[in-house]
């Protein structure tokens, strides 16, 4: 099971990179692109149904676009799961429904609900004992040891640093496999993390976001395990969508395909040989 897989990564000298999807086109390009993992960005389905990352979506849907996901690649599934949706009967729940669907790992944080992308204002925090009650309630309820629980901390944008330091030291102490300590504001700020962490770490990387970017090769020698980029297909996605519609408006002429990407080769992208051969069992 992919699933199996990611503490596997972890372990490895290699940056575990999980570029941001948000259906299973984005899935499958991040597959066949070679990547090892995939992460279900909050932002990019939120987006993918017509609203802003404002914790606007529930459980159930998040859940069920995992799946949809999950079921698209072979490759282990890192996904957002906000606050855990409540408290920690919830987040019991939560850690169940996600990991019935085959999701390898979810992230939980420590903001109130309804929460905010992690890189704009105004984000207000639980209290540390109430996030760590969270997390206890997330390592309780998995089924499976493999499935990995990341403590996502949002405390730097709200008390400082040192606050959301302490917060997933404690998340750690509590059972969970990975920190995230998100929004890091400066360099200084992003290789002393994995410095003062006691345990493994992810870093995300948002493009136009407060934290800095950097060389992935870079991060994997500051001390990171994984590193998520949440729009790595959904800021490119919308940029060549508006240029494409841009130039059809304006020209009137509907541009033939790139080479190789006829209709039957934009179908075996997604399996088409698979069920051709299916087919052909039964002729």
């Amino acid at each position: 099971m992919p699933k199996n897989r990611l503490k596997q990564l972890l372990d490895l000298p290699e940056l575990v990179v999980a570029p941001g999807v948000y259906d299973a086109i984005t899935a499958r390009l991040v597959q066949q692109a070679g990547f090892p993992a995939v992460y279900m960005t909050g932002a990019g389905v939120s987006a993918s149904l017509g609203y802003p990352d404002y914790g606007l979506l529930t459980m159930s849907e998040m859940v069920e676009r995992a799946a949809v996901i999950a079921n698209a690649v072979s490759i282990p599934l890192v996904s957002d799961a906000d606050t855990g949706y409540g408290n920690e009967l919830n987040v019991t729940r939560t850690v169940r429904e996600f990991e019935s669907r085959g999701v390898a790992a979810i992230h939980i944080e420590d903001q109130v609900s309804p929460k905010r992308c992690g890189h704009l204002e105004g984000k207000e925090l639980v209290s540390r004992g109430a996030f760590v009650a969270k997390i206890r309630a997330a390592v309780a309820a998995r089924r499976d040891p493999d499935f990995v629980i990341i403590a996502r901390s949002d405390a730097r944008a709200v008390n400082g640093l040192d606050d959301a330091i302490e917060r997933v030291n404690a998340a750690l102490d509590a059972g969970a496999d990975l920190a995230f300590v998100e929004s890091p504001v400066s360099r200084e700020e992003v290789e002393a993390i994995p410095q003062r962490v006691r345990g493994a770490c992810l870093l995300n990387i948002v493009q136009g976001g407060k934290t800095p970017e950097y060389d992935l090769r870079e991060v994997r020698r500051m001390g990171y395990r994984m590193a998520i980029v949440p729009g790595a297909l959904l800021v490119p996605a919308i940029v060549a969508g508006d240029a494409a519609l841009a130039e059809l408006m304006a020209t009137r002429v509907v541009a033939p395909p790139p080479v190789g990407l006829d209709v039957r080769q934009l179908f075996r992208r997604f399996g088409a040989d698979e069920w051709d051969a299916i087919r052909e069992q039964f002729e």
